[in-house]
């Protein structure tokens, strides 16, 4: 199957540069690759002129097509006809050897799979159960034989009855589900909820849809929105051979109170493209458990080091919050 490699980037050149070094030394090696870049410099292009790789088309988008959302849109439109699958990866990722190998394998064994997405192994916490361990059912989720520490915020949802009851990647009525991943057990896991720092589609559902306007600029939670839209035209599954590396570069973020306010902003806008008309039940535990996060943020304020990051980002999302009361999403 052809397949089509679009990468998002801004202002970040040497990640950029590691990624499609991972890419190289693939064992199946992409038919096409697009670099759409929506940096307000030349750093990027130079790079690339300097560094040559087979297939590569590069795009500098102006300011009508900058923000991952709008980036994302305009390099689907530049892919070539025969492409049967279109694969995106974050910028400050790195893959391994077989990632384009197994990723295309995955689909063509599974005809009902139209979205597929990987696993970034270096923030993967699980670890195989030790039978001289007891787990405490609040503090740990047990899974196939692999157990998972659970952080502060998912430890106080299960004690006070917010915790999902589905799988992780599932989204539950309110929204709210379980963060913890899959461990690396090589098997195809099922989800609502594919990442975008590592997920493709067949072409058939881009013919279809595409990511949403309603996300600008950094576009917090706008893979969790098309991957919803997506289950129209098949599953969407999570594959645990499929494994890169995620970095996390700091440059291109928002500061800590825009993504504050889109945490709750844009959580709440998916959760209504999930669930547009969701029971009281699920509007109190949706707010309920909102209000908890917001809560334990502002506790960071004591608990770490970060203070400042801490008590901007409460504000955002408090404000965040409040603003739903006047104006929601659309």
């Amino acid at each position: 199957m052809q397949i089509t490699l679009i990468v998002c980037t801004f202002m970040r050149p040497k990640p950029l540069l590691k990624l499609l070094q991972s890419v190289n030394n693939q064992t199946v090696y992409p038919h096409e690759i697009l670099i759409v870049d929506g940096s307000t410099n030349n750093e990027t292009k130079i790079v690339l002129k300097k560094n040559n790789f087979k297939n590569l088309k590069y795009f500098l988008t102006d300011s009508n097509d900058r923000g991952l959302t709008k980036q994302r849109n305009f390099g689907i439109k530049k892919v070539n006809e025969n492409s049967e699958l279109i694969a995106f990866l974050d910028d400050d990722t790195q893959l391994k050897s077989d990632y384009f190998e197994e990723l295309i394998n995955t689909f063509i064994k599974n005809k009902s799979f139209s979205g597929v997405g990987g696993v970034a192994v270096n923030e993967n916490s699980w670890v195989k159960i030790d039978s001289n361990i007891n787990y405490n059912k609040f503090e740990f989720e047990l899974f196939e034989g692999y157990a998972y520490k659970e952080g502060q915020r998912n430890v106080l949802r299960k004690f006070l009855g917010l915790q999902s009851h589905l799988g992780a990647g599932q989204m539950p009525n309110y929204s709210h589900g379980k963060t913890c991943g899959f461990p690396l057990t090589g098997k195809i896991y099922e989800v609502d909820l594919l990442v975008g720092m590592s997920f493709a589609f067949r072409k058939i559902v881009f013919e279809n849809i595409q990511f949403s306007i309603y996300f600008e600029g950094y576009s917090l939670y706008e893979d969790a929105d098309f991957s919803i839209r997506a289950l129209k035209f098949g599953k969407n599954v999570i594959n645990t051979k499929l494994q890169l590396l995620h970095f996390h570069n700091p440059l291109g973020r928002p500061n800590q109170y825009k993504y504050g306010k889109m945490v709750v902003r844009n959580g709440w806008y998916v959760w209504r493209i999930k669930n547009p008309k969701p029971k009281f039940d699920a509007k109190l535990k949706w707010h309920s458990i909102t209000i908890l996060l917001i809560l334990i943020r502002f506790s960071n304020i004591l608990t770490t080091n970060q203070k400042k990051e801490a008590l901007t980002e409460s504000f955002g999302r408090t404000i965040g919050w409040l603003s739903l009361m006047f104006k929601k999403p659309k």
